[in-house]
C-alpha cells in the first residue's frame, strides 16, 4: 500500500501523500487493509505520459480491503472432497440399517417413501448445508455471526453431539477389529463349539448336520462369539452394573483412535488422501461380496423377500416414519461436518452439482448393500431349511456380527471373506469418524483461531483422548447396552431438533432470497422455486414430523434378553438435553450481552470490500 501511495504522489505531484488519504478513506494509523490499488493513467500536453494530472482530468483509485487472517486451507483435488463426503455418508448404517428397515417396512413398497422423503427432506437439506459452508468459509460455530448471531448455540450443540458420537460409534469399530484380528486363526472361532466361552446351548445348525437338534433355547456359535467373547454381556445385568473394562476391546479401540489421530491431525490436506483408501476400498468388498453371494444356493429367496412389496404397509405411519428418519441419519446434516467439508472448497466450486452426486451415491449405496445382505440371508436360509425371516430376525449391530459372520464362515474360502467383509467394517466406521471429528476441529479452529490454528496437532490430540476417555463405558462388560442407549436417545432427537433450528434460522431469519443471492454470488445462477419451497416449509415440517413422531412413540428399547428399565429413558433424554440445552443458553447470553437493540443488525467484520474512489483535480 505504501508502494502505492509512493508511485500516486509522484505521478501528480498536485496530490501529497496525506490528501490521498484524506480522499480514498486510507490512513497509515488503521493499518495495513488494502491489498491493490489500481490507478489509471492521463497524457499530457504533447500526446505523452505526463507526470502532471491536467485540468478537469478524473483518475481512478480502486481499493481492496482483505481480511489479514491466514489464508484458509483448501482440498488438493476436487475428488478429495467429493470421496470425504460419500465416505461420510455412506457408514455403517447404509450396510445394516437400510436392509433391515426395508424388509420390515414392506421390501420394495419402503422404496417410495424413501425417495420422497429424499427429494422433499434429505437432498434439499444436504445441498443447504453445502452452500452455507462454502459461502461463509466457517465452521459450525462461527458462521452463525455472518447468519445470525442469537443462533450461535447451534454450532456448540452440534460439537458436543458429535462428541457423544464418538463415545459410542468408534467402538462398533473397535467389535470389527477383534473380529478381523480373530479371523486370521487357521478356524475361525465363531464356527465350532468348543471354545472356552461356549455353553451347553450351543449349537451348529445347518442341513448338513443331520445330528443336530434345534430348538429354542440353542445359541449358534456365532452369537456366543459376539455376546460371551467378544462382548461378555453375560457378565453384567444391566447398565446399573457395567462391569470391568475389557482390555482387549481397549487396546482394539485404541488403534482405532490411533489411525484416526495420524489421519485427521495435518487437516484435509491428509484426511483428504486417507479417503481415496477408506472410501474406495468399501465399494470393492461390496461388489466382491455381492458376486459371491449371487452364486450362493438360496440368494434368490433373499433378493424376493427383500424387494417384493407390501403395499398395504405404506398406509401405516411407521412406514413414513422410518424413511424419513433414515434418509436423514443416512444424509447426515446436522452434524457440522457438511459445513466444515464445504468451508475448503473454492469459493465457485459447483456445490449444487456435488450435492446432487454424493446424495445419490448414498442412496445407491443403501440400496446395493440389501442385496449383499439378502443374498446371504437367502443362503443361510436355504441351508438352515428355515424361512428368511426366521433368519433375519437380528436387527443393528447383531446383523453384522452374528447372522453375516455366521454365513461367511460357512462359505467357501471363508477366512479370505471375512477378513475383507471385517476389513470393510472398519474403512466404514473410520470415514465417518474422521468427517465428525473434523467437522469439530473445523468449528473450534475457526471460533478460536488466535488460541488453536498454530497448535492443531495438540489440540487434536487433546479431542482424541477425550474421544477415547469418553469410550471407556462402551468397552465395559454392560458397554452394548451403553452403545444402545446413547444410539437411540442421546444423539437422535437432539439433532433433528438442533436441524430444525438450523433451517428456520437460515430460511426464515437470515432469510431466502438472501441465502439465495449467495449461492447465485458463487455458482451463477439462483436456486429454483422448487429448493425455495422445500428450504421455507417442506423441511421443517420434514424435520417436525420425524420430532412429533419420536416423542408420540417412542421406541421400546431392548438389547438381546435386557429390557431397558423406565430410569433409563430418563437418562437417554437427559443425556440428549445435555447438548441442546446450549441453544436457549447461549440466546439468553447473546440477548444479555448484545448492544443496541433486538432488531439491529450487526456488521460483519473481515468481509471483503472493493471501494471505488473517483479523484478529481
Amino acid at each position: 500500500c505504501c508502494l502505492c501511495m509512493y508511485i500516486l504522489s509522484n505521478l501528480s505531484p498536485l496530490y501529497s501523500f496525506d490528501q490521498i488519504s484524506s480522499k480514498t478513506g486510507y490512513s497509515p494509523k488503521e493499518g495495513p487493509g488494502t491489498a491493490a490499488c489500481a490507478v489509471g493513467t492521463t497524457t499530457g500536453p504533447g500526446g505523452g505520459t505526463g507526470s502532471s494530472v491536467p485540468l478537469g482530468g478524473l483518475r481512478t483509485l480502486v481499493v481492496q480491503q482483505t481480511s489479514l487472517d491466514r489464508p484458509r486451507e483448501t482440498w488438493s483435488k476436487k475428488m478429495d472432497f467429493l470421496l470425504s463426503v460419500i465416505g461420510y455418508a455412506v457408514d455403517l448404517g447404509n450396510v445394516w440399517r437400510f436392509p433391515y428397515i426395508c424388509y420390515q417396512n414392506g421390501g420394495g413398497a419402503f422404496l417410495l417413501p424413501y425417495l420422497l422423503m429424499a427429494v422433499f427432506g434429505g437432498v434439499p437439506l444436504f445441498y443447504m448445508e453445502l452452500a452455507l459452508g462454502q459461502f461463509h468459509r466457517s465452521g459450525c460455530i462461527s458462521i452463525w455471526k455472518h447468519i445470525c448471531p442469537i443462533f450461535k448455540g447451534i454450532g456448540f450443540a452440534i460439537c458436543i453431539i458429535a462428541l457423544y458420537i464418538a463415545f459410542y460409534y468408534n467402538t462398533i469399530m473397535a467389535w470389527a477389529l477383534y473380529y478381523l484380528i480373530s479371523s486370521f486363526h487357521p478356524t475361525l472361532p465363531w464356527t465350532t463349539c468348543t471354545n472356552s466361552w461356549n455353553t451347553a446351548n450351543c449349537n451348529r445348525y445347518m442341513s448338513s448336520d443331520h445330528n443336530v437338534s434345534w430348538s429354542n433355547s440353542s445359541t449358534s456359535p456365532a452369537e456366543e462369539f459376539y455376546t460371551r467373547q467378544v462382548l461378555q454381556v453375560h457378565l453384567s445385568p444391566g447398565l446399573h452394573q457395567l462391569g470391568s473394562v475389557s482390555w482387549q476391546l481397549a487396546l482394539c479401540l485404541l488403534f482405532i483412535f490411533t489411525i484416526v489421530y495420524f489421519s485427521i491431525w495435518k487437516g484435509v490436506k491428509t484426511s483428504g488422501k486417507v479417503v481415496w483408501v477408506t472410501a474406495t476400498f468399501p465399494y470393492l468388498v461390496l461388489l466382491v461380496l455381492l458376486i459371491r453371494g449371487a452364486t450362493l444356493p438360496g440368494a434368490w429367496r433373499g433378493v424376493v423377500f427383500y424387494l417384493k412389496p407390501d403395499w398395504e404397509k405404506l398406509l401405516s405411519t411407521t412406514v413414513w416414519i422410518d424413511a424419513a428418519a433414515q434418509i436423514f441419519f443416512s444424509l447426515g446434516p446436522g452434524f457440522g461436518v457438511l459445513l466444515a467439508f464445504a468451508s475448503y472448497n473454492p469459493f465457485h466450486n459447483n456445490c449444487y452439482k456435488d450435492a446432487l452426486v454424493t446424495s445419490s451415491v448414498n442412496c445407491l449405496t443403501s440400496f446395493l448393500s440389501g442385496f449383499v445382505i439378502f443374498t446371504v440371508l437367502g443362503y443361510m436360509a436355504e441351508m438352515r431349511q428355515q424361512s428368511v425371516d426366521a433368519v433375519a430376525k437380528d436387527a443393528g449391530p447383531s446383523l453384522l456380527f452374528i447372522i453375516y459372520a455366521e454365513a461367511i464362515a460357512n462359505m467357501p474360502a471363508a477366512t479370505f471373506f471375512a477378513i475383507i467383509f471385517f476389513l470393510m467394517i472398519i474403512m466404514l466406521g473410520l470415514d465417518s469418524t474422521f468427517a465428525g471429528l473434523e467437522g469439530v476441529i473445523t468449528a473450534m479452529l475457526d471460533e478460536f483461531p488466535h488460541v488453536l490454528a498454530k497448535r492443531r496437532e495438540w489440540f487434536v490430540f487433546g479431542l482424541v483422548c477425550v474421544c477415547y476417555l469418553g469410550a471407556l463405558s462402551t468397552l465395559t462388560y454392560g458397554g452394548a447396552f451403553v452403545v444402545k442407549l446413547f444410539e437411540e436417545y442421546a444423539t437422535g432427537p437432539a439433532v433433528i431438533t438442533v436441524v430444525l433450528l438450523e433451517v428456520i434460522a437460515v430460511s426464515w431469519f437470515y432469510g431466502t432470497n438472501r441465502f439465495c443471492n449467495d449461492v447465485q454470488l458463487m455458482l451463477g445462477f439462483a436456486p429454483g422455486c422448487f429448493w425455495r419451497v422445500c428450504w421455507v416449509a417442506i423441511c421443517p415440517c420434514f424435520l417436525l414430523f420425524i420430532i412429533i413422531s419420536f416423542l408420540a412413540f417412542p421406541p421400546e428399547v431392548r438389547l438381546f434378553h435386557y429390557q431397558y428399565p423406565p430410569w433409563t429413558t430418563v437418562l437417554g433424554y437427559c443425556i440428549g438435553v445435555s447438548s441442546f440445552i446450549c441453544v436457549p443458553a447461549y440466546m439468553v447470553y447473546h440477548l444479555l450481552n448484545a448492544k443496541g437493540t433486538f432488531k439491529q443488525p450487526e456488521i460483519n467484520e473481515g468481509k471483503k470490500a472493493m471501494t471505488t474512489v473517483r479523484i478529481g483535480t
